[in-house]
Order: structure tokens, then C-alpha cells, then sequence
């Protein structure tokens, strides 16, 4: 006699609840008055989920906890099953896989590499004594919800000590990470800790949280792990890591080829770091002519600052589906381009503005004939250059400070209003779009805040931007004027953390009159997007009309 538990409503408005803590373990026993088996984290509140108040547990002569179906900290739909309990011993497999209502989320993702043999009823067996245990996705960012293995930096029996535990280079919504253990767990608690089992091949993008290795000492049972506290079954085939396969040489001349000595793997994603490719870009090295150095071929930064071109190359041009017009006049032709991680993001979190933010637009026009002064000024004496827009960054910290609902996100219950100030600056790279956050923007020196603008657009055009580069901020500034933009409207960033976003356009020189009298001055229009569930029009109005004040009167930034 088996069960299935389901995810429950907790509340009236509840969709989706998150376990909070696992309160019982595989192969736990379940009695009456003893059957507290998780905290469930709701939209209200987090709550104890008690059997006794579900069921009769007495109904079944030895209940135990037989299977857990997700991780703690992971959030499902309600019905969702999130455990099986029933009498020791008994079959529940055909459950998990017949449940047909509401798919049920596997505890662990099934290894790319290993098959594993259906496996028999039996005993759930208990996992705490097992020296292993499992590296699921990490969560590198706020937004991350997925990652892409870009490489394994380590092979299944490498022996992993303090200091040398980098496991992975993983790309995320924002940049190409690399996945160090000793930031996540202590691996001096294994003698020795060694990689025991590898989950999915490079190249693969699963979900935050999925398994994608497992760490512990040599020897332990680590597919128990993988079966969710069941005796391990059978493998028909060990893990073993990808192997790399040597790409094609291309097509000969009667000169000698030169050949594709870059190893890729079986997907054709050629094996680099992330530092080799950027400087292979800058460098206009093509990469798949490197031969690399490192592990299993894979190209380091010393291969390419060592590489030394051919006399003559030949580079096959991309394949393009392509489709003969009748009148023969040309060729109709496209191209499909793989979603990286970062355009995913940028996908979904602008489309979750747009269909929660209720948004509207405010557009102002400054004069910066002082400002265009006071920067030449202030240049001559500063360390850094200070730009147009490190003065708009500024003074949006300045204005933000006096004006701090719009310093504010809505929050669903309600509205929170930020102290601090911290400014996203949004930057545009080959992929897409990142927004690095200037912390403390309106205490920052002029000087101090270009040296920093630069340093994250650096970083931002580099790949190196970290987590703390890119969460927290309460606004966002996004300029196109260097691009010859006159006026544009932006989406906001991130509604959670903000609730409006300032759009600059670029200086244009232009006739004005004043007291009937034609005179030359320098303009930018600038718009002001705002979620009217936090920012009514009057508020965002006197917002940009400090702004103003502070661009046409530039001395007021440094007071």
C-alpha cells in the first residue's frame, strides 16, 4: 500500500510552494502524531506539512517515507508530487512514471553518460552514512534559472583540495562563470575528495539545481544518491567523461591545408576558456586553427598568445539554409541562431515587465551648454575622464535621494522604498545586454564614479563581470546618445528591484530664442519610464525636474 503526496494549497491564492525543509528522510518511519514531513514556504507564509492532519496513518502497518521528489529550496505548482510514503518494501515506481495529472519532478536528473537497469522492488535503504554527495547547477545570479556546462575543468577520479577545486566554466543569463567548489562547500571533509560521477556533457544547459556531478571519497555509493535513497541498481555502462573528438581538416589545395586542430567536442563546441576566446576575438585569431594545451586539448591562454598563424588559411564560410527565387534574381537566405543563456534572460525578464510593470512614458528636454563647460572644467583636473553620462549617473544618485519613491519597486504587498542608491548602467556587448550597478551612486565623487563606470563597462565587455557586479539595484540608466539617438523609450529593468528607468538621448546643437533673439545652444531630451503601481506622474515629473536643475546648474553636483 503506497501514497502519493502532492504538493498542497495552503492558501486561497497559492500556486506554487517551495520546501523549505525536509523534515523526514528516505527510509523514515511515519507514525501517528509523528508525521510533520516538511516546511512548505507559500505566498504568505512558511508552513508546517502535517500528515496526521491529511491522512490516517495507522492504515498502514510499517509507513515509511519511501521516495523524495525534489530538493529543498525548489518550488513546484501545487499538485506537484513531492513525496511518496507507504509500507517498507513496497513498489512505487510505476507511480512516478504513470502519474500522468501532474509530472512528477525527478529527485535527480538522469546521468547523460550512464544506463542504468530498471530497478526492483526493495527496501529504501538510508543515505546519511554514504561519504558523497551531490553538485546540483549552481545559482551564479538573482535571474539565473538555467545554466549551460561550457566545460568540465576536471575528470571523473581527479582528486579535489583546497585550492584547486575549480570544477567548470558554466555560462549563465549574464556571463561565462567559473564554478568553484571551495565557495560552496568545505572539501576537506572527504579523505580525499574525488570526482566521482559526471552528469551531463559540456554543451548541456539544465535547470538551477539539477544534478550535474557528484563529490565524496572514492568507493562510496554514489548512485543510492542518484535513486533518491533506493539500493543502487546495476549500471550497464560506468560514467565516463565526453571524448573529445579532433574536428575535420577542411578542404586541401594543391598547397598544403592547414588544419582544424582544435579539439571540440561531439556537439562541435569547440573546447576553450572563455579568456582564450575573448582573446582570440580581439586578436582575430580563428580558434578552431589553435591547438590547445590544456586538459583534453582544451585551449588556454598561453596557446594563444603563443599561436602563430599560417601563411595561408582558408576559413569555410557559415552554412545558411538558402532557397532559389523563381525569377532568378537571388537567392532568399537565413540563418538560425542558437538562444544563448543571456538572450534567454533578457527574452524573459523583459516580457515579465512588460506583462506586470503598468508603465508610462515622461520626456523632458536640458540644456547642457553649462554642463558641456563644467566637464571640460573638471577634466582638466580630474585623474579619470569624466563623461556625459558619469555626470547623468550622478546626478540621477543626487535627485533619487531627494525624491525616494521613485527610489522604490513594488513588492505585490507592498511597495519597498530604498535608503540607499544604487544605479544600473545598461551595457551593450556582442550578446546582448548587461547591466553592471553603481552601489552609493550619490556619494560618489565625480572622479571616483567615472573610475568605476569604466571599470564595470570593462568587465561588462570582458566576460568578467561577478554577481555582486550586476544584483541590487533601485534604477537603471540606459543610454543611446553616443549612437546619434536623439529620444527613445526604455523598459524597466526589473520590477521587482525598481520601478522606473531613465532613457538619454544624445546633445544636439539647436536655435533657440530667448527675448526674441536667435541664439545657438546644446539640448538632450531624456525619458523617463515609470511602473504607475509605485511612481505616479507628478512624482516622476519633480524627479526629472531636480534632474533638470542639476544638469543646468552643474555646480550642484559637487555640493
Amino acid at each position: 500500500m503506497v501514497e502519493i503526496i502532492t504538493m498542497p494549497k495552503m492558501s486561497d491564492t497559492m500556486t506554487e510552494g517551495v520546501v523549505a525543509e525536509w523534515l523526514k528522510k528516505v527510509g523514515d518511519v511515519l507514525k501517528p502524531g509523528d508525521g510533520l514531513l516538511a516546511e512548505i514556504e507559500t505566498d504568505k507564509a512558511t508552513m508546517e506539512l502535517d500528515l496526521d492532519e491529511r491522512m490516517d496513518l495507522s492504515n498502514f502497518k510499517d509507513c515509511r517515507l519511501l521516495y523524495i521528489g525534489l530538493e529543498k529550496g525548489k518550488a513546484v505548482p501545487v499538485d506537484s508530487i513531492i513525496a511518496i510514503i507507504g509500507e517498507n518494501g513496497e513498489a512505487f515506481e510505476h507511480l512516478i512514471g504513470g502519474a500522468s495529472s501532474t509530472p512528477a519532478p525527478a529527485a535527480v536528473e538522469a546521468p547523460v553518460a550512464a544506463t542504468v537497469a530498471p530497478v526492483a522492488s526493495s527496501p529504501a535503504v538510508d543515505t546519511s552514512s554514504i561519504k558523497a554527495e551531490i553538485i546540483g547547477m549552481p545559482k551564479m545570479s538573482d535571474t539565473m534559472e538555467e545554466g549551460t556546462l561550457v566545460a568540465w575543468l576536471k575528470k571523473v577520479g581527479d582528486v579535489l583540495k583546497p585550492g584547486d577545486t575549480l570544477l567548470a566554466e558554466v555560462e549563465t543569463d549574464k556571463a561565462t562563470m567559473e564554478f568553484e567548489l571551495d565557495n560552496f562547500l568545505d572539501v576537506t571533509k572527504y579523505n580525499p575528495c574525488t570526482l566521482l560521477y559526471i552528469g551531463i556533457e559540456a554543451g548541456q544547459t539544465v535547470a538551477v539545481d539539477k544534478v550535474i556531478a557528484i563529490i565524496g571519497e572514492p568507493g562510496a555509493d554514489f548512485q543510492a544518491l542518484l535513486n533518491g535513497g533506493t539500493p543502487a541498481p546495476a549500471p550497464v555502462a560506468a560514467p565516463a567523461p565526453v571524448q573529445a573528438a579532433a574536428a575535420p581538416a577542411p578542404v586541401a589545395t594543391p598547397t598544403p591545408a592547414v588544419e582544424a586542430v582544435a579539439v571540440s567536442d561531439a556537439d562541435g563546441r569547440i573546447k576553450a576558456s572563455p579568456l582564450a576566446k575573448a582573446l582570440a576575438k580581439d586578436k582575430g585569431i580563428n580558434i578552431a586553427q589553435v591547438k590547445g594545451s590544456g586538459e583534453n586539448g582544451r585551449i588556454v591562454k598561453a596557446d594563444i598568445d603563443s599561436f602563430v598563424p599560417s601563411a595561408k588559411t582558408a576559413e569555410t564560410p557559415a552554412k545558411e539554409s538558402s532557397n532559389a527565387v523563381s525569377g532568378g534574381f537571388g537567392v532568399e537566405s537565413f540563418e538560425e541562431i542558437p538562444l544563448n543563456q543571456m538572450r534567454k534572460a533578457i527574452a524573459r525578464s523583459l516580457a515579465e515587465s512588460q506583462s506586470s510593470a503598468v508603465d508610462f512614458q515622461l520626456t523632458m528636454e536640458i540644456c547642457m551648454d553649462k554642463a558641456m563647460q563644467a566637464r571640460e572644467v573638471m577634466n582638466s583636473a580630474s585623474p579619470v575622464k569624466i563623461s556625459f553620462n558619469d555626470m547623468i549617473l550622478k546626478a540621477c544618485g543626487v535627485a533619487l535621494k531627494k525624491h525616494p519613491n521613485v527610489n522604490s519597486s513594488w513588492r505585490e504587498t507592498h511597495i519597498r522604498r530604498n535608503s540607499h542608491v544604487h544605479i544600473g548602467m545598461a551595457v551593450a556587448i556582442a550578446d546582448g545586454l548587461v547591466v553592471p550597478v553603481i552601489r552609493f551612486a550619490d556619494t560618489l565623487p565625480l572622479s571616483v564614479l567615472a573610475a568605476t563606470t569604466k571599470d564595470l563597462g570593462g568587465k561588462a565587455k570582458n566576460g568578467k563581470l561577478q554577481p555582486k557586479d550586476w544584483e541590487g539595484n533601485t534604477f537603471t540608466v540606459s543610454n543611446l546618445g553616443m549612437f546619434g539617438i536623439e529620444q527613445f523609450t526604455s523598459i524597466i529593468n526589473n520590477p521587482k528591484n525598481e520601478s522606473s528607468i531613465l532613457s538619454v538621448g544624445g546633445i544636439k546643437e539647436t536655435v533657440a530664442v530667448k527675448n526674441g533673439q536667435f541664439y545657438a545652444t546644446n539640448v538632450m531630451k531624456i525619458t523617463l519610464t515609470c511602473d504607475h503601481r509605485v511612481v505616479d506622474g507628478a512624482t516622476g515629473a519633480a524627479f526629472l525636474v531636480t534632474l533638470k536643475e542639476l544638469l543646468e546648474e552643474p555646480y550642484k553636483l559637487l555640493v
